[in-house]
C-alpha cells in the first residue's frame, strides 16, 4: 500500500465523523469538519462522556403521552406537576420553543408540542403534526384558553389560523402571541423579556 493510499485509511475515521456532523442542523461541511478535528484531539474522558450521553438522550427519550414535549418518562414534569394552570394550554411548534417560553419564568400553563409547523411546500399538512392528539386532549379537559406559540412567520402564522378555525367551535378562546417577537423570526431565538411581552399582549384570533 502506498504512502497516500495509508494517509487515505488513517482519514477515514475523520471524514465518516464529519460526514455525520453535517447532518445535524445548521453545521455545514467546514463547520463539521471544524468539529471533528477538535473531538479527535479532545480529552478521552469527555469524548466517552459525550458518547454516552448522545446514547442516553436517543434511547431513553419518548414523547410524553399527554403534550407530546420530550421526555423520560411517560409523562413529562409539567404536566405530572399539579401546581400548573391546567385552564390555558400553550401550543408551540417544537420542544425548544417550550423551553425558551419555559425559561422565560412567566408562564404557569400547560403546552403542547406540534413537531412542526404547517408547509405545504416542504409536505407537512395537519396529518404530519401532533394536532389530532390535541383535539383529543381538548376533549377531555377542562381547557379554558388555547395560546398558539407558533413563530411569526408565513409557516407559523398559517399553522396559528389554522388551528383557530379548528378550535373556535368547541367553544374555547383561542389566542396568538402578539408584539415582542420580531415578523420573520424564531421564537427559540428570542430573550424572555420579549417572551414576557409576547405572551402577556396575546391577542385573541
Amino acid at each position: 500500500m502506498t504512502t497516500v493510499a495509508k494517509g487515505a485509511e488513517q482519514d477515514k475515521p475523520l471524514q465518516r465523523l464529519a460526514t455525520l456532523l453535517t447532518r445535524l442542523p445548521g453545521i455545514g461541511e467546514k463547520s463539521a469538519l471544524r468539529l471533528a478535528l477538535w473531538l479527535a484531539r479532545a480529552d478521552g474522558e469527555y469524548v466517552r462522556a459525550l458518547s454516552a450521553s448522545l446514547l442516553e438522550v436517543h434511547e431513553q427519550l419518548r414523547l410524553c403521552g399527554i403534550c407530546c414535549d420530550l421526555c423520560a418518562g411517560e409523562q413529562c414534569e409539567r404536566c405530572r406537576d399539579p401546581r400548573r394552570d391546567r385552564s390555558v394550554i400553550c401550543v408551540v411548534a417544537q420542544p425548544q420553543d417550550r423551553i425558551a417560553l419555559e425559561r422565560s419564568g412567566v408562564y404557569r400553563g400547560l403546552y403542547h408540542v406540534l413537531h412542526g409547523v404547517l408547509d405545504p411546500l416542504a409536505g407537512v399538512g395537519p396529518a404530519e403534526l401532533k394536532i389530532e392528539t390535541l383535539l383529543r386532549r381538548l376533549d377531555g379537559e377542562e381547557v379554558e384558553e388555547v395560546i398558539v406559540a407558533t413563530s411569526p412567520n408565513v409557516e407559523g402564522d398559517a399553522t396559528a389560523l389554522y388551528l383557530s378555525k379548528l378550535l373556535r367551535p368547541l367553544g374555547m378562546k383561542v389566542s396568538r402571541i402578539a408584539s415582542g417577537v420580531a415578523v420573520g423570526g424564531e421564537l427559540e431565538y428570542a430573550d424572555m423579556s420579549t417572551l414576557h411581552r409576547a405572551l402577556a399582549d396575546r391577542r385573541v384570533l
